[in-house]
């Protein structure tokens, strides 16, 4: 087995993908916060800004559905344990100087295991309604940089991008 087939936690050791046990693991407070943009263009920034777009308020139903997301993200992710998340917050953040949208997520729990993949989720799918909404007035829009900014909890502690 090489190195990182040893590092890589859903791997059973004969390479087989398996969902991690954490049955032993201590319940602690677990915090993950991510962060992605998408770029469109000035029109299409100025008409959400203004709340003029023809489909209502983009960002409400865009939070909205990160906020489901993060929830559903067992359901998205084959090898993501189902968690009950007891914070979920999406916020938006217009950055006209680049054209772009800043989409922002925040996951907590006190559980077994952390949720990362749900503040990628979150913000994932939160970009992607963005996209779906603004799509018949932009369709180059461009979806970009989405990562894990800081995690916090369980044995690894606190993690900062």
């Amino acid at each position: 087995m090489s190195k990182v087939t040893a590092e890589l936690t859903h791997l059973n050791a004969k390479g087989e993908a398996n969902m991690v046990d954490v049955t032993e693991k201590q319940i602690t407070s677990r915090t993950a916060r991510a962060e992605g943009f998408i770029k469109m263009s000035e029109q299409t920034l100025a008409l959400i800004a203004s709340g003029e777009h023809a489909k209502g308020d983009v960002f409400a139903v865009a939070r909205i559905a990160g906020i489901q997301a993060a929830k559903k993200c067992s359901d998205l992710i084959p090898l993501c344990h189902p968690l009950m998340l007891s914070k979920v917050q999406v916020d938006f953040e217009l950055k006209p100087e680049t054209q772009q949208v800043k989409i922002n997520s925040l996951c907590r729990l006190s559980g077994q295991t952390g949720v990362e993949m749900e503040a990628l989720t979150a913000v994932s799918v939160a970009a992607l309604t963005l996209f779906d909404m603004c799509k018949a007035v932009d369709p180059a829009m461009v979806i970009s940089d989405i990562k894990v900014l800081e995690k916090q909890g369980g044995k690894s502690g606190h993690w900062v991008a």
